[in-house]
Formats: C-alpha cells, sequence, structure tokens
C-alpha cells in the first residue's frame, strides 16, 4: 500500500510541475501564423527585375516593389548600410553561387512584418534544397580562434579587393550588425567545394547589439543556422528540413536562443551531423586559444520533433539520429524543451567524463522527451545508467512519454497552418521514483 501511494504521489507531483510549466514553444497564439511557408517550392516569386553584384559600397535600400537577384559573390562593405523593406524578395542565383554577406562593420536592417516577411530564396523555376548560397553576417564581437577568422573560402573567385569583406572578429561584444526580424531564408546552403558549404544563415563574431528574430530556415543544403563565437541573443528561429545540423553554436559564442522550433525529415538529410542542436567549443583542439570563452549556450522553450511517419523504420535505416549534440569544453543549460523522435535524444561527446562538475555545465531541466530511442548517452557507450539517474532525479523535473506527434502537437500534419505546441492535455507523461517500483 506504501509503494502505491509513493507512486502515485509521484504521478500527481509530475502532472502538477508539468501543468503549471509549458514546454517548447510557447505563445497564446500560434506565432508561425502568416510569415512561415512549408512549402516554398510551391510558390511563383516572379521574375527578376533588379541585379545586385559585386560590392554594393553605398548605403541602399531594397525596395518591396522590386524583385533583386544576387548574382555571384555580393557584399556590403564596412560602414554601409543596406536596407530592406517589409515584403521584399531576393533571389540568389543558381548558376553563379548567389550569396549575401553583410561585411564586419556594416549593417543589415531587414525588417519585416508577420504579414509582409522578407524572402531570400532560389531563382530556379523549380526550388530545390541547397540551390544558391546564403545569407552571412559578419561582425566584431570575440571569437575563440587564433587572431580573427574569414570566410574567403565560401567564394571561390572572389575578387582580391574583396578578401577584407571576409574577415571577422574582434573585442566589440555589444556590436550591431543590424536587425533580421520576419525574414524566411528558402532553399540556402550551395555546395561550394568538396568540403564546403554555405549555410542557411552563417552568423559570424556578432554582437549582443544586433536583433535577430522571427527567422525561417527552410530546406537549407548544409547547416540551418550557424553562429561562430560573437553573442548572440534569439527567438522565434524556425529550421525546417535542414540536411544539416539546424542550430550549431560554435567557437567560443555566449548566446541565447529561445521559443524556437527544428523539424526533421529523416529524407532530407546528409547523413553527418544531421541535428536539431550542436554545440561546440571548436572542430579542432589546435585553432583555438583556451585562454578566451568556451562556447555556452542557454535554450529554453524549444521544440524539437522528427516528422517520421514511421518512426522504428527509420531508425533502422539509420536515418534517424540524436537530436542534440553537446562536444567537449561546451556549456548547455537547455530548459522547458520538447524533443520527440529521435535516436537518442542527447549524445555527450565522448570525452566528456560523466562526473558532477561536467554535468553541472550541461544541464537538461523541465525537459519533455518523448517517443525517442533513448535519452542521454555518452557518445560509443551504451551503458547511461549514470546519465538516466542524473537527469531522472525529481529535482530537475523532466518528463518522459511515448506518444506520436498528431497526439504531442496541436497540429503537426496541418502543412498550410501547422502548429507545434503541446497538446498538453494529451500527454501521460511518467517520472516515478524507479526505487519506489522496485520495492
Amino acid at each position: 500500500m506504501k509503494n502505491i501511494t509513493q507512486i502515485i504521489l509521484a504521478i500527481s507531483l509530475t502532472f502538477s510541475c508539468f501543468a503549471q510549466q509549458e514546454k517548447g514553444i510557447v505563445g497564446e497564439v500560434n506565432w508561425l501564423n502568416n510569415w512561415t511557408q512549408f512549402k516554398s517550392n510551391k510558390i511563383d516569386y516572379g521574375e527578376p527585375t533588379q541585379i545586385l553584384a559585386g560590392t554594393i559600397s553605398e548605403d541602399a535600400l531594397l525596395k518591396k516593389s522590386e524583385v533583386y537577384l544576387l548574382l555571384g559573390s555580393v557584399f556590403v562593405a564596412p560602414g554601409v548600410t543596406l536596407t530592406i523593406e517589409p515584403g521584399s524578395v531576393i533571389l540568389g542565383d543558381y548558376k553563379t553561387n548567389g550569396s549575401l554577406t553583410i561585411a564586419r562593420g556594416a549593417q543589415i536592417l531587414a525588417e519585416g512584418k508577420s504579414t509582409d516577411p522578407i524572402i531570400f530564396t532560389s531563382n530556379r523555376s523549380i526550388r530545390k534544397t541547397g540551390d544558391w548560397g546564403g545569407l552571412i553576417i559578419l561582425g566584431d564581437a570575440p571569437i575563440n580562434r587564433y587572431g580573427s577568422g574569414s570566410v574567403a573560402n565560401f567564394y571561390p573567385n572572389i575578387s582580391p579587393s574583396d578578401y577584407g569583406n571576409t574577415n571577422y572578429g574582434g573585442d566589440e561584444i555589444l556590436g550591431s550588425s543590424g536587425v533580421l526580424r520576419y525574414v524566411r531564408i528558402e532553399c540556402a546552403g550551395k555546395r561550394v567545394s568538396q568540403d564546403t558549404y554555405f549555410n542557411g544563415l552563417l552568423l559570424a563574431s556578432v554582437g549582443a547589439g544586433t536583433e535577430i528574430d522571427h527567422i525561417m530556415v527552410s530546406n537549407a543544403g548544409e547547416d540551418g543556422i550557424e553562429i561562430w563565437g560573437g553573442n548572440i541573443s534569439m527567438s522565434n528561429m524556425v529550421s525546417y528540413r535542414s540536411k544539416g545540423t539546424d542550430f550549431k553554436f560554435n567557437y567560443g559564442t555566449t548566446s541565447i536562443i529561445s521559443n524556437s522550433l527544428a523539424v526533421r525529415s529523416p529524407y532530407a538529410s546528409n547523413g553527418s551531423g544531421d541535428r536539431c542542436l550542436e554545440v561546440l567549443s571548436y572542430h579542432k583542439k589546435e585553432e583555438v586559444d583556451f585562454e578566451k570563452s568556451k562556447t555556452s549556450l542557454d535554450a529554453n522553450n524549444l521544440t524539437f520533433l522528427n516528422s517520421s511517419k514511421d518512426l522504428e523504420a527509420a531508425i533502422k535505416m539509420n536515418l534517424v539520429h540524436e537530436a542534440i549534440y553537446v562536444g567537449a569544453d561546451a556549456e548547455l543549460n537547455m530548459s522547458k524543451s520538447v524533443i520527440s523522435g529521435f535516436n537518442p535524444a542527447v549524445i555527450l561527446d565522448e570525452n566528456i567524463r560523466v562526473n558532477q562538475g561536467n554535468l553541472e555545465k550541461i544541464r537538461f531541466e523541465e525537459m519533455y522527451f518523448n517517443n525517442c530511442n533513448g535519452n542521454i548517452f555518452v557518445e560509443n557507450n551504451s551503458n547511461n545508467d549514470d546519465l538516466e539517474n542524473w537527469y531522472g532525479n525529481r529535482v530537475f523535473f523532466n518528463v518522459y512519454s511515448k506518444s506520436n506527434n498528431t497526439e504531442t502537437f496541436i497540429a503537426a500534419d496541418n502543412y498550410k497552418r501547422p502548429d507545434y505546441r503541446l497538446r498538453i492535455n494529451k500527454i501521460i507523461a511518467s517520472n516515478i521514483d524507479r526505487d519506489a517500483i522496485d520495492d
């Protein structure tokens, strides 16, 4: 009788805590409405009426009344402001790897509206994943690499006069590269060489004065949104069907991401690094200065889901991997988030020792783990008992369930008006004291 009472009490506490705090993306209304597009290849944006090429060396305004074509590598020079009106359409040229780079010291003011977003997309009549380059913003905030960095490798045919426009890094923590708000970036992330791809949106050494929210990157050929160094605060971000990682933080960035969404498809993946979230401090130890900051990310109210209709079959075909990967020497504080349908939910780098000191730097609190083939593991180690015991402690208020996407989310299958907020009243979650059951 005592054991049954303990179990009922544990369930009651779980439901009580869960009901009091929404998890995953939140909002009184569905903030995806109007400005997002989950079938972007079905839209005719019209033919270009203006061409953008070379370096923009004076303040410029892109108007809604025109359709612009990015021909080759387009740079906004230091000291120059590029302003983009709500509703403007900018096409990236497929043949010339069209891209837009905001140089260090320049600004972009791309402030769309929920009813009139700014669109970056491919100029092909039938748009596909990775058609064009992407949007790159370079700032002068700190990075933990030795010296300043350069993205010159993205531009194989760059002219010598533009090399200065590819540099990033500095000491301006509060620096501003402008505003990105209500912007869609579709079908970017083109392959440049054997090992080099553009991303949908790359933010390198971008400072805290930059405003970034309500950005949707869809069908990227590589990573959806990648951050190198800098001090970024982002909210209401969406990455949809990216081939690479949806949100990648690296090279000593100190960032915040909140109320954001990543939707993965097992059939839209490059097979390597295809995760919702990757938190790293470096790719190679020898390229960074350990006297500088390590990557530190605060993440709250995120929703990560796999859209597979047959998760078990997709896992058997090795099409589904972990949702989150945390590298050595990186810190992650994640809370109030949903991870649904992955294999497993989280993997920690094999060089991270499982001890209290390290786990206090990698926190998962008030999480909702749903329908995952395992929860948290160290890379190449199938025994995760220590991690399960640590993160399963009631002090973290993490909950677990096995429900499909239709039961879990309000309208995950509605491609015209999807709603990925949690369907709270349909969830059966359990976080029962294992010792109470065993007794």
